[in-house]
């Protein structure tokens, strides 16, 4: 199994007392799978899992799991730890675990090598590595991710470096059959289909779903002619939703459009600001917009 397509790390919506909007989070969940997704992610960097409670994340992934096991779509779920992995044996709907590469320690490439292969042996279900070096502080080569892609029990990565250098050209040149490149650095998710990325975890497809499917369908169809020009009007977009720490600018176009009961976000996140809301807002407008 190749994953492929668009997948969207589903917000967690809160409400007026600040508890998690669990009927906006299915609706939400729908609509994005509706549109042409491919599946959802739970409880992703979007989702605020850290400012959660477990009971929190336990209702949140019940919600996704409910939808996708009606709508037979692909989930992928956050999990970092061995215990956090055994919990999703425990529901057959879970597609891949989404396992982010180890922050902060910097422990080098083996020993990244080495903490996947541990995860993966324990792990149930299979991994999809988030590789978000500026995150994490730590880099990987072109190498190191190609021996990542040969380790057991992991189909895919997101692959988010912040930017398109020589070393994601050679990744991409020369990727192992089964293993799925999943591009995660929003605006640039159009290059990196174009040099060979299988889908997107994206976002920014909370709102314009559709035409990040199309995106995905014209690079993979290799319709340069739509692919490019729809390509630069969503990068402007995702811009304009990632202008302020994500998700609080997604947050507050979804409540401007009525689709969840508030922008609230959790501390140590802050609400946007009201002039970066109306400038995604006005992407959004132009975007949706402009004929097909």
């Amino acid at each position: 199994m190749t994953l492929t397509g668009l997948y969207v790390p589903l917000i967690t919506p809160f409400d007026a007392s600040g508890a998690v909007a669990l009927d906006a989070l299915t609706v939400l969940a729908h609509d994005v799978l509706d549109a042409g997704a491919a599946g959802l992610v739970a409880l992703g960097t979007t989702g605020e899992p850290t400012s959660l409670s477990g009971e929190e994340r336990r209702e949140v992934l019940d919600a996704l799991v409910a939808v996708c096991r009606t709508r037979r779509a692909h989930l992928l779920v956050g999990a970092n730890s061995v215990e956090a992995l055994h919990a999703l044996g425990e529901r057959p709907e879970v597609t891949a675990a989404l396992s982010l590469v180890p922050p902060f320690l910097r422990p080098g490439g083996a020993g990244v090598l080495a903490y996947f292969a541990h995860l993966a042996k324990a792990s149930p279900v299979p991994l999809v590595v988030y590789h978000v070096p500026y995150r994490t502080g730590q880099q990987l080569s072109a190498d190191e991710l190609r021996r990542l892609a040969d380790l057991p029990g992991v189909i895919g990565i997101k692959y988010a470096a912040g930017g398109i250098d020589t070393g994601t050209v050679d990744f991409l040149a020369d990727l192992r059959p089964g293993f799925a490149v999943l591009g995660g650095e929003d605006p640039l998710i159009s290059p990196l289909l174009a040099l060979g990325a299988h889908g997107a975890i994206v976002a920014s497809a909370h709102v314009a779903t559709t035409d990040f499917v199309q995106l995905v369908e014209h690079w993979h169809a290799g319709d340069l002619t739509r692919g490019r020009p729809l390509g630069h009007r969503l990068a402007g977009l995702s811009a304009a939703l990632f202008a302020e720490p994500n998700p609080a600018v997604i947050k507050a176009v979804l409540h401007a459009q009525g689709r969840i009961p508030t922008a609230a976000v959790r501390l140590p996140l802050l609400a946007a600001s009201p002039d970066a809301a109306r400038r995604a807002l006005g992407h959004l407008n132009e975007l949706t917009s402009l004929p097909t």
